[in-house]
């Protein structure tokens, strides 16, 4: 086993994990029940897609208005 591949054995779980998060948010943000703090949902599509595995996690914990 050489770097290359263990940098990628390394890499493949973190962006599954980057893109089901970014996945799951979009999906919740996109039910139209779903109330979002500063009633801005493109603005928390940005924060989801550009802010890596970080903002996925922000919206669950800070964007979500619970009904």
């Amino acid at each position: 086993m050489n770097i290359d591949s263990t940098l990628l054995l390394l890499l493949i779980p973190l962006l599954l994990i980057q893109l089901g998060l970014i996945v799951w948010g979009l999906y919740d943000l996109t039910r139209p029940e779903r109330r979002v703090k500063g009633d801005s949902k493109i603005l928390w599509a940005l924060v989801i897609i550009f802010i890596n595995i970080l903002g996925p996690i922000v919206y669950f914990l800070f964007g979500r208005e619970e009904t």
